[in-house]
């Protein structure tokens, strides 16, 4: 079943969104992923400056909240005329977006930005060394893993052992919405499906956000300041991976995530004033060359398949 609207839904004025996915598309999915984890790593700087006025729960249902009001808003996704199996895959991919959310807000609270998006990173290259066929990408993920491992300065024993196993949690649910975010791709229409599992991730957390920040959730600043968060961390970079999944390997995705770290500390530099040091930097490298390592696999098996077989 392809992601592709129907002639039906085509004729319909309200669907238009579809040209500026098409803009966005025409980025490639490489660049959609890039253009994602920049402004993911942006709100994420900015949400650190929101944790103390709501909590990190608080700053969660603010976040979903706010993207699943603007997604729905935007999408108007149609709710008839999908199965079973397509819901079931919108549940799982909201529940999944939710607890990866809650779980890395919750290890920020507690550990430093950078070795929080360490440790959760180590999710997706989990996943990129189960899910590849070709032993290239083992290389480029153990390459990235080095990288991350320096980035959180060689170690971690001295972190909060509780927010070390919120930041892993993290990263094992954000390999679970990797693989459910690829097949909500391809059952549903342009972000249909991401703006309905947006919703159920907003609804599951609505009473834990109310039951631990209370009427802070309802301070004009903290709403504004939230709802900035939800278009950085949350509409615009969820919606770019939906578009880039479509056409990118579920492994090679994951390694890409391996950019996260970089980005996060780059926007910590310029948001939070955080500068880097000399093994900070080169742990930086590392993940970048896994990354380009990544692409040009990719990019490699893209133009095998189309290279034409030279008549007899």
């Amino acid at each position: 079943m392809t992601a592709t609207p129907t002639s039906s839904t085509a004729t319909q004025p309200q669907v238009t969104p579809a040209e500026g996915h098409h803009r966005l598309d025409s980025l490639g999915p490489v660049g959609l992923v890039l253009a994602g984890g920049i402004s993911v790593q942006f709100g994420g700087a900015l949400a650190v400056t929101l944790i103390p006025r709501a909590g990190a729960l608080g700053v969660v249902t603010l976040r979903l909240l706010a993207a699943a009001v603007v997604l729905l808003l935007f999408c108007r996704p149609r709710l008839r005329g999908h199965s079973r199996a397509d819901w079931g895959t919108v549940l799982a991919f909201g529940v999944a977006m939710g607890a990866m959310n809650g779980l890395f807000y919750s290890a920020v609270a507690r550990i430093p930005l950078g070795p929080a998006v360490t440790l959760e990173v180590l999710g997706p290259l989990a996943l990129s060394v189960l899910a590849s066929r070709r032993a290239i990408n083992a290389v480029w993920a153990g390459l990235a893993l080095l990288g991350v491992f320096l980035l959180g300065g060689g170690g971690f024993g001295d972190l909060d052992p509780t927010g070390v196993a919120f930041a892993l949690g993290a990263g094992a649910m954000w390999a679970v919405y990797i693989l459910f975010s690829a097949r909500t791709g391809r059952r549903f229409p342009q972000a249909d499906g991401l703006a309905l599992a947006m919703g159920v991730a907003a609804l599951l957390f609505l009473p834990i956000g109310m039951a631990s920040a209370g009427t802070r959730l309802l301070n004009p600043t903290t709403l504004a300041l939230g709802s900035a968060v939800a278009l950085l961390s949350s509409v615009l970079p969820y919606t770019l991976e939906l578009l880039a999944l479509r056409r990118l390997p579920a492994s090679t995705f994951a390694i890409l995530m391996s950019l996260e770290p970089a980005l996060a500390a780059t926007a910590g530099f310029l948001v939070l004033g955080q500068s880097l040091s000399p093994t900070e930097a080169a742990a930086i490298a590392l993940v970048i060359a896994a990354s380009i390592g990544a692409v040009r696999t990719q990019v490699g098996r893209g133009k095998a398949r189309v290279e034409p077989t030279p008549e007899a």
